[in-house]
């Protein structure tokens, strides 16, 4: 086997091409685009490498065929919030193999000790937590934008290999051919009417307000767990940046108590029901394909991320948050299923709010460390 580094044109189309390779017969695998990928290592597109860096390789067997890849990267805001310095790997890509699967984690596992860390955490993403993050474990179906998927044998290969789980991320779906738990709605209808409550979906128009409102509620209602890093303007209007092609204004809405900024749901239709068989390519025939798809619509969206103020948790805004999307959803009569996608198991509070809508289990990826 041989293992190299990527630093070149047809080493990054190795690394792309690598998962293709290896889930051409899987029914339910969907291949993100290539320009997705590679957008999380451009230095100049990617705001993590303004305190952070990564680098990545690809494994060949003796043949030359492409069998495995991995990805190794550190974010200094992060990376001295554990016991020990803590970096990350992802992308993680490999046959059935322990001993090819050891050779891509030594592999990454030199370079972070090189670079003075001790431990690294995976499969990660060098970016925010919304893509490309957690080891698939539960719920082998086609996965949702930005959702890992992978096969079930990789759970021993990292196991084998000594990661432990740091903590599990449930991913609960709501079937929107079903009318929200009765309890649910009463309340959220409830706090939806209260003095001083107002509610606003996002708008292009005034695309700075609602970053600059969405920044405040989440490093405020974020901020007391364990791995809680700030977010910061130029990450979130990258992202916002990332999600206009597929964004749909009536489906990202914000919570106001008095005009102060409250709560927020930032929800996407699945852009994985659109990009479906284009193999990661996004040419001429693919983009008409994709305007088609768009303008046709898909069947299920996902909520990629929630905030409230400490301030204002336990007043059901969160509830109003989704009468609200309903409102504009439900006559529609588009969306079968709401992915919520996802939670730690650290976190009760959400957990609870998912339940609270009727969500059922829908998948479970987990967060692993290995210390050296």
């Amino acid at each position: 086997m041989q293992i190299i580094q990527v630093s070149q044109p047809a080493l990054v189309k190795d690394f792309l091409e690598t998962p293709k390779t290896l889930y051409k017969s899987d029914p339910y695998y969907i291949s993100p685009l290539d320009e997705m990928v590679e957008k999380v290592f451009d230095a100049k597109r990617n705001p993590f490498f303004l305190h952070g860096k990564c680098t990545r390789w690809v494994l060949k067997n003796d043949g030359g065929q492409l069998i495995g890849r991995i990805a190794a990267f550190i974010n200094d805001k992060k990376a001295y919030q554990s016991e020990q310095p803590t970096g990350g790997i992802g992308f993680f890509e490999c046959i059935e193999d322990q001993t090819a699967a050891n050779l891509l984690f030594d592999t990454a596992k030199a370079w972070l000790e090189e670079n003075g860390m001790k431990a690294m955490d995976g499969p990660i993403n060098f970016g925010e937590n919304d893509s490309f993050w957690g080891l698939l474990v539960e719920g082998f179906t086609a996965p949702s934008y930005g959702m890992n998927y992978n096969f079930p044998y990789y759970e021993k290969l990292f196991e084998n290999y000594g990661f432990k789980t740091e903590y599990k991320q449930l991913t609960n779906h709501v079937n929107l051919t079903i009318p929200f738990p009765e309890r649910f709605t009463k309340i959220a209808n409830w706090v939806a009417k209260k003095p001083g409550y107002t509610f606003e979906h996002f708008e292009k128009k005034n695309a700075s307000k609602y970053i600059s409102d969405l920044m405040e509620i989440y490093n405020n209602g974020w901020q007391d767990f364990e791995t809680f890093a700030p977010i910061k303007e130029d990450t979130l209007v990258e992202s916002f940046k990332s999600m206009e092609p597929i964004m749909d204004e009536n489906l990202i809405w914000f919570a106001y108590c008095n005009g102060e900024p409250a709560a927020f749901v930032v929800i996407i239709p699945d852009a994985n029901q659109m990009i479906k068989g284009f193999n990661g390519k996004l040419g001429l025939l693919e983009k008409v394909k994709f305007a088609y798809r768009r303008w046709l619509g898909v069947t299920r969206m996902r909520a990629v991320v929630m905030g409230t103020k400490k301030a204002f948790q336990k007043h059901g805004l969160e509830s109003a948050l989704f009468i609200k999307l309903g409102e504009y959803v439900l006559p529609k009569k588009q969306y079968k299923e709401l992915e919520l996608s996802w939670v730690g198991d650290f976190n009760d509070k959400m957990i609870a709010i998912h339940e609270a809508t009727g969500a059922t289990m829908g998948k479970k990826h987990l967060t692993m460390r290995k210390v050296f």
